[in-house]
């Protein structure tokens, strides 16, 4: 079996599902180290997996970003993305590098593999294949890659086809790459210099086309389709799948006996400490409609939130292997994982995110015929209204939404990312002048390469 490292930047929504990855490659027999923050240690460890720590300096508590990172409080819009992206995940690559550089010596090791906002990846990717281990980055969020065929990924912009959208994606280029990010362009390049003596090639979000391979956590019909989408990227499904949970049901769950539709809300387990971005319209937007609305706090205690009208059920977490089959709309603030899992039991959606990288998300349940962009991260209620209304009507969002729930269905997921490393093994092992490191055997493929090999819908 093959010695991998794993790294993930200190975040809830990065090291989560780097965790599955852990378990499953762990559980398949091969050596695990796992570099991140300090606060997942025990979540890492439990995994099966080896903790390294990152240095202080690239650590943080992402429980509250805002006092860890005081700068940011009070940007919005472009500057709020610059300052997050140069302040959060450009400024620790230095350190970032340095902790795997220490994890590479202190082991021989197969393969590095990566989330995709771990920069320091694109530091180590700047260096020669010749002195670096084969590199994997994760796709953990939308695929970012630059197109021909589409506008620049954190503008939220679906594709135009035809030679009007490559001119408007030309030109909108220019514009992200040289103006809005131009500072954090020059920020990544000095931080790949201090790093590794190096130059960056290429634009800083664009750095996941150098990998050996780009393993991307969704299926080809949830991303936009891009001709010129390099061979080194595969589409592999959601990393978690629905399994069947120990979570009990709520007293209450006798009320969806299918009388009246279901429609689900939450904010996740990260993003809910202001029941005002979503949770809060929802309730007000349904109080008098017909449907039954249903609630996860995502932990926090039920009596945090606001008085319940008579349609409302909540709990602070809810089997969804058990609740998703039940309900007709699923209304979200566009985190990755929360839309596949819905999209996995064909439910269509309202989503409501327009920062880091939920812009993104939403856009692809629109473009995607799946559910309504509500193209905001606080509603109004009767925003939400009408959109639900929209959606319970209108069967076509519910076909479609079925139609990716089948294609997430037939993908490989983790099996398909373990067949990935293993190719990545291969032909590092017969590519001649390249050291093949400690690896003992090269894993063929163990999951079918139709799936995950197609490059759009």
């Amino acid at each position: 079996m093959s010695s991998l490292l794993i790294c993930a930047t200190p975040v809830h929504g990065h090291v989560t599902p780097l965790l599955a990855v852990s378990r499953f490659l762990v559980g398949q027999g091969h050596h695990v180290r796992f570099l991140t923050g300090a606060r997942y240690r025990g979540a890492v460890e439990a995994t099966g997996a080896t903790y390294l720590p990152l240095p202080l300096e690239a650590d943080y508590d992402d429980r509250d970003m805002d006092a860890a990172f005081p700068g940011r409080v009070g940007r919005s819009g472009a500057s709020g993305i610059r300052y997050d992206m140069s302040t959060i995940f450009i400024a620790p690559v230095p350190a970032q590098v340095r902790a795997v550089d220490q994890a590479l010596a202190a082991e021989p090791t197969d393969a590095v593999l990566v989330e995709s906002m771990f920069f320091g990846a694109a530091a180590l990717l700047s260096r020669s294949r010749t002195a670096r281990p084969p590199v994997i980055t994760l796709g953990i969020i939308p695929l970012g890659l630059a197109s021909t065929d589409t506008a620049p990924f954190g503008l939220g912009i679906p594709p135009v086809p035809g030679l009007a959208g490559r001119v408007r994606n030309a030109a909108l280029r220019v514009v992200a790459e040289k103006i809005v990010f131009g500072p954090v362009q020059r920020d990544a390049e000095q931080a790949v210099r201090e790093a590794t003596g190096c130059e960056l090639p290429g634009f800083f979000m664009d750095y996941g086309r150098l990998a050996d391979a780009l393993v991307q956590f969704t299926v080809p019909g949830f991303e936009y389709p891009r001709p010129d989408l390099p061979s080194s990227v595969r589409f592999v499904g959601p990393v978690s799948r629905t399994t069947p949970s120990d979570t009990p049901v709520p007293s209450w769950w006798g009320d969806l006996d299918g009388t009246r539709p279901v429609v689900h809300v939450t904010q996740g387990t990260v993003a809910n400490r202001d029941y005002d971005q979503l949770i809060t319209p929802t309730i007000t937007a349904l109080a008098e409609e017909d449907v039954l609305v249903v609630v996860s706090t995502g932990g926090r205690d039920v009596t945090t939130l606001p008085p319940l009208p008579a349609n409302v059920r909540a709990a602070e977490y809810l089997p969804y292997d058990a609740l998703l089959p039940l309900t007709d709309v699923y209304v979200s603030n566009g985190g990755y994982g929360g839309v596949h899992f819905a999209l996995e039991h064909g439910v269509p959606l309202v989503v409501a995110g327009a920062t880091e990288d939920k812009v993104e998300v939403t856009a692809r349940v629109a473009w995607s015929g799946a559910g309504l962009n509500l193209r905001t991260h606080q509603p109004t209620p009767a925003a939400v209204r009408t959109a639900v209304r929209t959606v319970l009507a209108d069967h076509r969002y519910r076909r479609a939404a079925a139609r990716l729930g089948s294609e997430i269905t037939a993908s490989p997921g983790l099996a398909g990312l373990e067949a990935a490393l293993g190719d990545v093994l291969h032909a590092r092992a017969t590519t001649p002048g390249i050291p093949a490191g400690r690896r003992r055997q090269a894993r063929a493929a163990t999951a079918p390469e139709p799936a995950d090999r197609r490059r759009g819908r």
